[in-house]
């Protein structure tokens, strides 16, 4: 009865090893089927592509890719053994060279651990020149008290668990130059739950010869009132608002470069009029960041490391667009995604397991399909005008007759009274038009998402550059 836990362990390794192998998530998401983990069997079989379409409606063989799960299970088992034979050498090894390395104290030494430790250190400097003769000074401090970079994690303080940050702080001090402020998200099961306001947690500051500074900003577990709690705050929301529209960007590259093969040249090739409208407008912020990314997907294409993050992970000067942020890229590194929960009428935009947003939505019922989808078309007054039955937006699904749309029924948002599409209010869909692009893989499912709703005050917007309608066709969703 392990087994089958054991072969998702190995699969789950080998997938994070190989994100791009698509046959692998595929295999993972059998695995996770057997076990009735429907959730993270539908993730993955949404990760596996076109492989999961292949492979279940087709009259293929079950032999083919048990014999290929097969073979990738022999290689996570041998890359595991090798693992463990390699950590054992270096544990025979460290005790050899403890047993044949003299104990400092022992007879006939004559000198304490310290005296032995401090002559040990000073050996190699007898031949070096004095500072009259050349020698540098040592190195000072470049921490510039000044400079403030954001991140978020779980909230909890440091160590909480769950998403971790990425280099750790306290053990690359030497990439820390500057002030790093820690943005708080809430745990919601398996869900980190994003926000433009998320409370700051703490901060980390580089005060020299690898000591850091630990100021906490939680009041239930702090009784302090740090003075630059508020302008670190209005520095915060800024910031969360640059990680929401570098992660359009980034998805909007992402997808375009899937469906066309090749690279936007210039932010223009996203802005172009229906139907090459990936996303529907610009910001200043996303016209800054357009060059930063493309370089970036364009390394992580080739396999290379990413230009901005070269031994700058604490925020050079020369990192532009993502300077404010920890690690000198941007903080959501996976693609926006849409899920639909046919279960408590919810649809949410995530990046990974953090949501960005999560709305009320109305639904059909059983006429609404579960799957894996994608927003192929994204249409502006999909009935020619702006109170018609779909309301002023609407996303197609995978060329199918549902979609994502406004409605003029807004009472209906929250039941099951469609054909089966997905119902948004007004303000709700007009959010969600700007803030994902075309080709956003979209899964919907039961069961998955929290109930909490997860909407800002303040909208995320784009300045709309292009026409967006479709004049040659009104559409007739479900």
């Amino acid at each position: 009865m392990e087994e089958p836990v054991v072969n998702s362990l190995y699969l789950k390794k080998y997938v994070q090893m190989h994100p791009d192998n698509k046959m692998g998530w595929y295999l993972l998401g059998k695995e996770y089927e057997k076990e009735g983990q429907y959730g993270k069997a539908n993730y993955c079989f949404n990760q596996s592509g076109g492989i999961y379409e292949a492979f279940e409606t087709s009259k293929m063989p079950s032999d083919i890719w048990q014999e290929y799960e097969s073979k990738l299970l022999q290689q996570a088992h041998e890359k595991h053994r090798r693992s463990v034979r390699m950590r054992r050498t270096l544990v025979i090894l460290m005790l050899l060279l403890l047993a044949v390395v003299p104990s400092v104290d022992a007879p006939g030494q004559g000198k304490k651990v310290e005296e032995a430790l401090l002559e040990k250190q000073t050996d190699g400097l007898k031949d070096l020149p004095n500072d009259s003769e050349g020698q540098s000074a040592p190195a000072e401090n470049t921490s510039d008290p000044d400079r403030v970079m954001f991140t978020a994690a779980q909230e909890g303080g440091f160590g909480a668990g769950g998403l971790q940050i990425e280099p750790g702080p306290f053990t690359h001090t030497q990439l820390l130059r500057g002030k790093l402020a820690v943005l708080e998200m809430k745990k919601e099961g398996n869900w980190l739950l994003w926000g433009r306001h998320l409370p700051l947690g703490y901060t980390l500051e580089n005060k020299g010869a690898g000591a850091l500074s630990y100021q906490s900003y939680n009041s239930k577990t702090c009784n302090c009132q740090p003075s630059n709690a508020s302008d670190l705050s209005e520095e915060a929301f800024a910031w969360t608002g640059e990680q929401e529209e570098q992660a359009l960007l980034y998805s909007a590259i992402k997808a375009y470069k899937n469906n066309t093969g090749g690279f936007p040249e210039k932010l223009g090739d996203l802005l172009r009029p229906f139907p090459g409208n990936w996303v529907s407008g610009t910001t200043d912020g996303m016209k800054e960041a357009f060059q930063p990314l493309l370089q970036r997907v364009k390394a992580e294409a080739a396999g290379q490391e990413p230009p901005d993050s070269k031994q700058t992970a604490g925020g050079s000067k020369e990192a532009g667009a993502f300077s404010k942020t920890w690690g000198d890229k941007p903080f959501f590194e996976e693609p926006l995604k849409i899920i639909v929960d046919k279960g408590n009428h919810r649809l949410a935009v995530v990046s990974g397991r953090m949501i960005l947003r999560n709305y009320k939505v109305g639904l059909g019922g059983i006429r609404t399909p579960e799957g894996n989808y994608v927003v192929t078309d994204k249409v502006m007054n999909p009935n020619g005008r702006s109170d018609g039955e779909f309301g002023s937006r609407g996303m197609q699904l995978s060329g199918t007759n549902y979609a994502i749309h406004g409605t003029n029924e807004p009472d209906s948002v929250g039941a099951d009274e469609s054909q089966g599409c997905v119902r948004m209010s007004k303000a709700d869909v007009e959010e969600l038009f700007d803030m994902v692009p075309m080709g956003t893989p979209v899964l919907i499912s039961k069961g998955v998402l929290p109930d909490e709703l997860l909407v800002p005050k303040e909208r995320f917007q784009t300045k709309r550059e292009q026409d967006q309608a479709n004049p040659r066709k009104t559409y007739h969703w479900l």
